[in-house]
């Protein structure tokens, strides 16, 4: 992967962070609006579109050219060698909802997670930035991070609930202190910083756009991802599987988790 591959996709995250930035404080009234159905065939918000229109509108302009894969566009092929995996808006319902906490998620690659060579999570309301190079590392603000090699004695997890729960969820929710923040991308995030100790999605329905970047930044940052029967987590570049996550510190947590 070459260095100008790397700059389009900052300036591709970049372009929709200051999008919506701009766009809130006119917009925000209609950023939950259903305005169609996506190439998952979820319905697309007002916030989702825009987000998205700016991607493509960096995109379209750059005399380099990747193919993507996008949430609501679904897969734009250009004959390309990389792919750009691209979910605009991590987190929508927080976003039209006024919860601070959504973010744009970029990942560059081939086929699927495991040759993916860069990835980029940006918080949109607070502008801090994970990055990870295969290799090399994973970086908050520029400042290298790791997780913690032993997890904290009160464990602090991230479990999806709601509709989404299953009985691995709800038996993890009365054991530990738990959250449910709604954006995959910066929960894997958080557990690569130290900030939660695991991140578990019990249901098979999450998405490679939401997990990509995340998924790489985890772990170069030393941390684990499988899913819920412990097998190592990868997807192809597509919208049509879907995956549950466990999400850790290191592989003893994992065994601890899903046993």
């Amino acid at each position: 992967m070459n260095e100008e591959l790397k700059i389009l996709a900052h300036k591709t995250v970049n372009s929709i962070y200051r999008k919506i930035r701009r766009a809130k404080p006119t917009e925000f009234y209609k950023f939950g609006n259903n305005i169609g159905i996506g190439a998952d065939g979820s319905v697309t918000k007002y916030v989702d579109k825009i987000a998205e229109d700016a991607a493509l509108n960096v995109l379209e302009k750059s005399k380099i050219k990747v193919n993507l894969l996008s949430e609501e566009i679904g897969f734009v092929d250009h004959g390309a060698d990389y792919t750009f995996v691209l979910d605009p808006i991590d987190g929508t319902r927080n976003a039209y909802r006024g919860i601070p906490f959504f973010a744009v998620s970029l990942a560059i690659g081939k086929s699927k997670i495991s040759d993916i060579e860069y990835g980029i999570v940006k918080n949109i309301p607070t502008g801090d930035i994970f990055t990870a190079k295969k290799g090399y590392g994973a970086f908050l603000n520029k400042k290298r991070i790791g997780v913690p090699d032993v997890p904290d004695k009160e464990l602090c997890s991230s479990l999806a609930l709601g509709k989404n729960f299953d009985k691995l969820t709800i038996t993890l929710a009365k054991k530990e202190k738990v959250r449910s923040l709604g954006s995959a991308s910066l929960e894997m995030c958080m557990v690569a910083i130290g900030a939660l100790d695991f991140y578990v999605v019990g249901k098979e329905y999450i998405r490679v756009v939401d997990i990509a970047a995340a998924t790489l930044i985890l772990r170069e940052a030393g941390g684990i991802v499988s899913n819920i029967f412990g097998e190592e987590l990868d997807m192809p570049f597509n919208l049509d599987d879907r995956t549950s996550i466990v999400a850790a510190c290191n592989e003893e947590l994992i065994q601890k988790i899903i046993s």
